[in-house]
């Protein structure tokens, strides 16, 4: 599957480098998406920093079971390119 995550870089403060399966690659700031009961932990840096890539999902998840869909997170670096024209 083209949303697959290949390789997740922590950047700073809640922005994550991340690579797709389809080559698309590039910054996501995910500092929006950080609300409700299983993200509020993660608006600390220090906590959201903790990601990995889930082995089956191939998201980011975090070791409190959050995480986060990977079309949404492919799409919106997709979407960041096509502004940036690249």
């Amino acid at each position: 599957m083209d949303y697959e995550i290949l390789e997740a870089r922590y950047v700073r403060d809640h922005i994550v480098w991340l690579r797709f399966r389809d080559g698309t690659a590039g910054e996501i700031d995910l500092e929006s998406e950080m609300w409700g009961p299983m993200f509020e932990s993660l608006k600390d840096p220090a906590v959201f920093r903790t990601f990995s890539i889930h082995p089956e999902l191939r998201t980011l998840a975090w070791p409190n079971g959050a995480d986060l869909a990977p079309e949404f997170l492919h799409d919106t670096v997709r979407g960041a390119q096509i502004l940036e024209g690249k």
